[in-house]
C-alpha cells in the first residue's frame, strides 16, 4: 500500500511531465484519480519497466516541485 497521495490538480502537471520524458507512454497509462494511486504506480512500473519504488520515487521527487520544467 502506498503512502504517495496525488490529487488531480497535481496529477495535470505531473501527467505533462512524465509524457515529455517517456514519450512512449500513452494516455491510456497515464489514466488516474485521486484514490487510485496503486493502479497508476503498478500500471507505470510495468509500462517503463521499471519497480514499483522506482515509480513511486520518481513521482514523489516531482510532486515536492510541480514548478520545475524537468523530471
Amino acid at each position: 500500500m502506498s503512502t504517495l497521495k496525488i490529487s488531480d490538480a497535481d496529477w495535470a502537471v505531473l501527467k505533462v511531465k512524465l509524457s515529455r520524458k517517456y514519450n512512449h507512454l500513452t494516455e491510456e497509462d497515464l489514466a488516474y484519480h485521486a484514490g487510485e494511486e496503486e493502479q497508476l504506480f503498478v500500471r507505470l512500473a510495468k509500462r517503463l519497466r521499471r519497480n514499483r519504488d522506482y515509480v513511486l520515487f520518481t513521482l514523489a521527487k516531482e510532486l515536492q516541485n510541480l514548478e520545475s520544467n524537468s523530471l
